[in-house]
Parts: C-alpha cells; structure tokens; sequence
C-alpha cells in the first residue's frame, strides 16, 4: 500500500523512527549529509534527534540542450563527471550531446555548486567524515544520478559507513543503490514511479532562506549543548 506524506517534515521524522529502530543507538559519531534544498528539510529532524551535525552537499544534474530538466548525467562538488548509463550513444547523438557540450555545461554547473556553498555554507568548515556513519538524506529519489554523484563525493572522505536514507525510492533503483550504499532505508519503494512529489500532500519548493534558516537553528542548538 502506498502511504502519501503529508509534507517532508513528516517524512524525516518517519525515516528518523525507522534509524533508531535499526540502529538502536549503534551508529559510530554519526552525522547526515543532505542534499539541498528539500532534502534539508527532511534531514532537520533526523539530526535533531540523533543529535548529530547536519551538513549539506551539492551535486548538480547536467541538463540536455534545449531542456534543462532531462538529466544526461550529474557532476560532485569536486569535478567528476557521471553520465545517464539509460541513455544509449543513438540517444546521445539525437539529443546533440557531445563531448564539448557536457564539459562546458560540467563547467557551468560547478560554477554553480560553489555559489550555492558560499551562500548555504559560508566560510564555516564542514564536519571531517573520515571513519564516521554517514547518512544521506534527500526528499526522494528518481533517476538516482545526482545521489550517485553525491555518494560518489562522500566515499571519497573514508566514512566508517553511508547509510542512504530517503522516503521514496522506485522499486527498480533498489538493487543498484543497495550496492552502492553500506546500507539503505527507505520508507517506499513503489513499482508506479512518475515523480518524487507524487507521494507527498505538499511538495512546494523550498527556498534557499528556509534552507539557510534550518542550518544555523540547528548550529545554536549544538552550540548550547
């Protein structure tokens, strides 16, 4: 049965329930990583709870030319490069993708990223990851790309563990993330999959304040502990 969420506050909390279940207090110096902006909102109680920091990552999805919302792949905050493996080298000559074009559009995406931490993150350092449990959180997941690219950043900084942790997954992105991950929770994972906004009441856009709003609560909450 297919439970909709009544918006990603009540997500987080669910997913957070389901973490404690299965951990029960075993996670080693944890702390989540989410992917701005509406993941943010879902990490909020999942950090609170655990009392771990809530840092933020920045993958960007490549668009195709001529429409921006077609994924041809995804670029990590640090430059590497993955590309949509649904698209075949036909597809790929149809869309008028070339080697050129993805670069150049890699080039502008990174552009991107780091513009969007300066303004979500500043000059604060982020949280060291090395040899702690790190988990992932976004509002959902579709074609997956930006959340490899984003898996992809975090391994590189040798945590113990990732644990991906999301409300909304399709049926057949189980298997492959599940051999991405140390671990992955998920609340859904339906077999009928158009959209992640199809399985929440309310899906508005979040905006960069709430997203800049909820990082510094929660940093003078750890900072009263």
């Amino acid at each position: 049965m297919i439970y909709t969420f009544k918006n990603r506050e009540e997500a987080g909390s669910l997913l957070v329930d389901e973490i404690l279940t299965k951990y029960n207090g075993n996670l080693e110096n944890p702390v989540v990583v989410a992917i701005p902006r509406g993941g943010v909102v879902v990490a909020e109680p999942i950090a609170e709870t655990l009392k771990a920091p809530l840092e933020i990552i920045i993958p960007r999805k490549l668009g195709a030319p001529f429409n921006e919302e077609f994924a041809i792949g995804a670029i990590t905050e640090d430059g590497d490069i993955l590309l949509n493996e649904d698209l075949t080298k036909g597809d790929m000559e149809r869309l008028g993708i070339t080697d050129e074009y993805i670069y150049q559009k890699a080039r502008e995406e990174l552009k991107k990223i780091e513009e969007r931490k300066r303004k979500f993150i500043g000059n604060r350092e982020r949280a060291n990851l090395t040899g702690r449990d790190v988990i992932i959180v976004d509002d959902g997941v579709a074609t997956g790309l930006t959340m490899k690219a984003a898996i992809l950043s975090i391994r590189k900084e040798a945590p113990n563990s990732i644990i991906l942790a999301v409300p909304v997954i399709p049926f057949d992105r189980v298997d492959e993330f599940q051999n991405l991950v140390d671990d992955l929770i998920a609340l859904q994972t339906p077999k009928n999959f158009y959209a992640v906004g199809q399985f929440y009441e309310d899906f508005h856009q979040i905006s960069d304040e709430e997203v800049i709003q909820i990082l510094k609560n929660l940093e003078k909450d750890k900072a009263k502990e």
